[in-house]
Formats: C-alpha cells, sequence, structure tokens
C-alpha cells in the first residue's frame, strides 16, 4: 500500500499561535476568552429576563 500524500493547506493565524505560543501566553489567552464569554452570556440572561418579566 502506498501512503497517500496529504493536501498542504495554509497554515491559520489561530493554528501558529498555537505552534508557537508559550504556555503562559496560551493560559493568558484562554481566560481573557472565558471571561469575555461569561459577561456575554450574563448580559444575554439580564436581557431574557428582563424580557420575560416585561
Amino acid at each position: 500500500m502506498a501512503a497517500s500524500k496529504r493536501e498542504k493547506v495554509q497554515s491559520t493565524p489561530f493554528a501558529d499561535f498555537m505552534r508557537h505560543a508559550s504556555s503562559e501566553e496560551k493560559s493568558d489567552f484562554f481566560s481573557k476568552v472565558v471571561k469575555e464569554t461569561i459577561e456575554e452570556q450574563r448580559q444575554m440572561i439580564a436581557k431574557a429576563q428582563s424580557v420575560a418579566v416585561s
């Protein structure tokens, strides 16, 4: 069986970051993402509650 050749695709900025960033940089990045996501969810819940009360 011949090994199949995989088509090379261009790397994305996120893939480059994951490949080259230090553990600290990755941790900082994901902490920021989680904090922003939690805040967006809190705002969405507050908005949904205010609509439900109306």
